[in-house]
């Protein structure tokens, strides 16, 4: 026998299930597809419940911005490419379900490559020792070399980059974000910060010109962030930089007038940060929008949300899924 008292559960009062709300039932259960080749069958057959539920949620609230014509924003850091997810977005852009996107400088580092080697991404642990890391010379030389082209010409980063990938012949330029966003006129945005990649270690980086045409990609995004009040803007993989770049460019466009009633936010990414839990999903919604936050591998979670938004364009219309931008130039 304890020597402590016991509450006497005896007396507690108790009422019948039938009276209790509950937060699941069989409508929502996850329902397997009979055919497993078929996505649109996985696609209904997923649970309508916490994660799942947001990306389905988002996917209706994109495709509605869509048929409203209002902004659809993508910002992404560099392991978003690094992951291969490059051709999915580009699809997306040229079937017009990207209006715009904004990146990081590491971007512009690994698009470069594989727009014009085929491949990227560097074993840092292994030239780091050594003092190499970073120091490949046609990658920094032609990057700042084209930077202070873009200047010359008085070019936002993003947009100067793509053109020269273009006038440049790069062999892959089918699979380069800042290639395809400029032969479809869709604005592509590069937020820099010094020190951060790597050609900043080369003695051509030409800082002004570097300052000079990522401060015109900002005032570019502002005026792109200025068109989502009932759009949508999705934030993937940058945990610090894009989400406190998005969060000036809506106090620019607030302060100049622009109100978000509407606006959805999302981010995907492995782990829930701070930045982007307060600058992309709740701050910017506080008017009365819609703030999702997805956790989970870019390679896996950008993969259905692509193929989920192309269904949600077939379903909507048939001959929707395959509309070209109408801004493109190609």
């Amino acid at each position: 026998m304890s020597k402590y008292p016991e509450i006497d559960l005896a007396k507690v009062t108790r009422y019948p299930v039938g009276e209790r709300a509950s937060k699941v039932d069989g409508a929502q259960l996850y329902h397997p597809p009979a055919d497993p080749g078929s996505f649109r069958e996985f696609w209904d057959s997923l649970p309508d419940q916490l994660g799942a539920k947001d990306l389905r949620e988002l996917v209706s609230r994109w495709q509605r911005a869509r048929s409203a014509g209002a902004g659809r924003l993508v910002l992404l850091g560099a392991h978003v490419i690094k992951t291969g997810m490059a051709p999915g977005l580009i699809q997306l852009m040229e079937e017009g379900w990207i209006t715009a996107l904004a990146c990081n400088g590491a971007c512009a580092i690994h698009d470069l490559e594989l727009a014009f080697f085929g491949r990227t991404s560097e074993d840092v642990a292994a030239q780091l020792p050594a003092g190499r890391f970073g120091m490949a010379d046609e990658t920094c030389r032609w990057l700042n070399d084209w930077t202070q082209r873009a200047a010359d010409r008085n070019e936002g980063l993003g947009e100067g980059l793509g053109r020269i990938f273009l006038e440049e012949g790069a062999p892959f330029a089918d699979h380069s974000l800042l290639a395809s966003a400029y032969r479809l006129g869709i604005p592509l945005t590069i937020h820099l910060s010094i020190g951060t990649d790597i050609n900043h270690q080369h003695p051509n980086f030409p800082g002004a010109a570097a300052g000079e045409t990522s401060a015109r990609d900002f005032r570019i995004l502002c005026a792109q962030v200025a068109t989502l009040s009932e759009g949508v803007a999705l934030n993937v993989g940058s945990a610090v930089i894009l989400p406190e770049v998005f969060l000036k460019a809506v106090s620019v466009a607030t302060n100049l007038g622009t109100s978000f009633p509407g606006l959805t936010t999302a981010v995907f990414d492995f782990l829930r940060h701070y930045r982007p839990l307060e600058n992309v999903v709740r701050r910017p919604t506080l008017q009365g929008g819609k703030g999702i936050y997805v956790v989970g591998h870019h390679e896996i979670l950008l993969p259905l949300l692509f193929q989920g938004l192309r269904l949600s364009g077939l379903r909507s219309g048939g001959d929707d899924l395959a509309q070209p931008n109408a801004d493109s130039r190609g």
